[in-house]
């Protein structure tokens, strides 16, 4: 398959082996009151993927029956760990964790449910291993429920099945200059936490501008999680595209011709239902 025939919301791209491997929001099912699973596609290039491998499959005792949103795997102690938003009716929307031994194998639940507050509607969990090496998830207190959204960080147990304390509140959607009301609220979307050459933290996130849904940046003055975080004025990425994610390129492949890594900008566009398909820009220059 090339890039443009997949409708995907939310890609994440993770590189592993010299491959990538791309994982989002199936685009059939983001909206419908069911879904069913979650796949992975696999690429030498970007260009071209394999076709969609279900990864993940929902059985008749899961507890969650729609929403597979956001799905992000990352590798931590020789596993592959799926940070992945579920709902079911009357169950407020969270962040689960499943695990696999490979990034295209079967994914089973490791944690005990969704691991955000049970009486939060939340989505979106991000991974992020402190300078200290301590396991957080922060993901978005949603703006259907907070009006003003929220991001928050969680500490996680050791073993990533469980939280580890209270959430802690790191900003609001509307501290950010560039972000305008939608829909009588301010929308946080897609957290994603990246580690700059100078030993920088930022996140990047999405909400709605001037020009629709768009990528700003947040940045830690402490390079941490526990920094105070101030907002970019201007958006990363402005008009029709959003939730993205950083990741590097393996560096001497076909898309690039030397052997140093990129830092690439994956995210979906434009935001429309059963249109969005995956976009990468590159970003930040080389590192």
């Amino acid at each position: 398959m090339n890039t443009d025939e997949i409708n995907i919301r939310d890609p994440f791209i993770l590189t592993h082996n010299g491959k990538y491997y791309m994982y989002g929001t199936r685009g059939s099912e983001c909206w419908e009151d069911e879904a069913y699973g979650l796949d992975v596609y696999v690429s030498d290039d970007l260009r071209t993927w394999s076709e969609p491998r279900e990864i993940f499959t929902r059985t008749p005792d899961f507890p969650y029956t729609r929403n597979y949103w956001a799905p992000e795997v990352h590798r931590y102690r020789d596993k592959f760990y799926m940070f992945v938003s579920f709902k079911a009716p009357g169950v407020c929307r969270g962040t689960s964790i499943l695990v696999a031994d490979e990034p295209d194998g079967v994914f089973t639940p490791h944690s005990d449910g969704n691991i955000t507050p049970r009486e939060w509607e939340c989505l979106d969990g991000t991974f992020y291993l402190s300078k200290d090496k301590i396991p957080y998830m922060v993901f978005c207190h949603e703006w259907v429920q907070v009006t003003d959204g929220e991001i928050c960080a969680i500490r996680l147990t050791d073993d990533l099945r469980a939280a580890a304390g209270e959430p802690v509140l790191l900003f609001r959607a509307s501290e950010a200059p560039w972000v305008r009301s939608h829909s009588g609220g301010y929308v946080t979307d897609g957290p994603f936490m990246h580690r700059l050459p100078d030993g920088g933290l930022i996140m990047i996130w999405s909400s709605f501008g001037d020009e629709g849904y768009g990528v700003g940046i947040a940045r830690s003055d402490n390079g941490d999680i526990t920094g105070h975080w101030t907002q970019d004025k201007v958006p990363l990425f402005a008009r029709d595209g959003g939730h993205g994610m950083l990741f590097q390129t393996p560096g001497g492949g076909k898309e690039k011709n030397d052997d140093n890594k990129e830092t690439m900008l994956a995210l979906h566009s434009p935001n429309r239902k059963l249109m969005e398909r995956p976009v990468f820009i590159k970003a930040f220059g080389t590192s």
